[in-house]
């Protein structure tokens, strides 16, 4: 997932409109649009700005790293996985 579609799904969890976001990073509604829309290339200092108003950071992970990630953003990369099926369970079910 590239990072423009990132913060536009951030955005949106958020709760923030463009106007707020805009209003933040004292950019036009319709720039601010264009790049969550991926119509218009921005530097890398309005990208972290954008993190920034979203109450994130921008984060460079080698792809050699980049499954590892995923999986603790999941919540699946550290602890119990809490989807799985308990070993009694999986007993009960064999009777």
């Amino acid at each position: 997932m590239s990072l423009v579609s990132q913060c536009r799904q951030l955005r949106e969890a958020r709760g923030k409109t463009l106007i707020d976001i805009g209003r933040v990073l004292g950019m036009a509604t319709q720039n601010l649009s264009a790049i969550l829309l991926g119509k218009k290339d921005s530097r890398a200092s309005t990208l972290e700005a954008l993190a920034a108003a979203l109450d994130a950071q921008w984060v460079l992970v080698p792809n050699e790293r980049a499954q590892e990630v995923r999986q603790v953003l999941e919540g699946k990369g550290s602890g119990p996985d809490r989807s799985a099926r308990g070993a009694l369970d999986v007993f009960l079910d064999k009777e």
